[in-house]
């Protein structure tokens, strides 16, 4: 039997999103129905509430459209999100890309304003520190056989 993975829980269907949406993809919810993945939002899981103000990271903080520093919440969230992986030994995440917290290779640049810059999300940038291997749902559905 394969490994289960860890995804981002709007992508499985869980409307967690910022703006209190969701964003499924058919063939991550049906990982997570069929019991091979487990769905997971670091920013609710770091005490954020659903809808929330949106939030881009801006150098070592993540701020918020108002100005606030949330940063302790998406570290918190990381946190647990490796917790997940270590206590299902997990060792493969499918995460939301250009999310301040999932976000795989881009991510907004702080300035609001739609710019995307290299760079991972916090739940990424500690899941990979922890040799947990992530990507975004476009490079999942990439590697599914067609």
């Amino acid at each position: 039997m394969s490994e289960k993975l860890l995804v981002s829980a709007c992508l499985a269907g869980f409307p967690c999103r910022y703006d209190g949406k969701t964003k499924p993809v058919k063939e991550i919810v049906e990982l997570v129905e069929s019991g091979k993945a487990i769905p997971f939002c670091p920013e609710v899981e770091g005490g954020l509430p659903t809808p929330r103000i949106p939030s881009e990271q801006l150098k070592d903080r993540v701020i918020n459209e108002e100005g606030i520093d949330v940063t302790d919440n998406y570290n918190l969230g990381a946190k647990k999100a490796l917790e997940v992986c270590q206590n299902n030994n997990i060792s493969k995440a499918i995460l939301k890309a250009k999310s301040p917290s999932c976000g795989v290779g881009k991510v907004y640049d702080g300035t609001f304003s739609g710019t995307l810059i290299e760079g991972d999300g916090v739940t990424t940038t500690l899941l990979k520190d922890n040799n947990i291997k992530v990507i975004n749902e476009e490079d999942y559905l990439r590697e599914i056989p067609q």
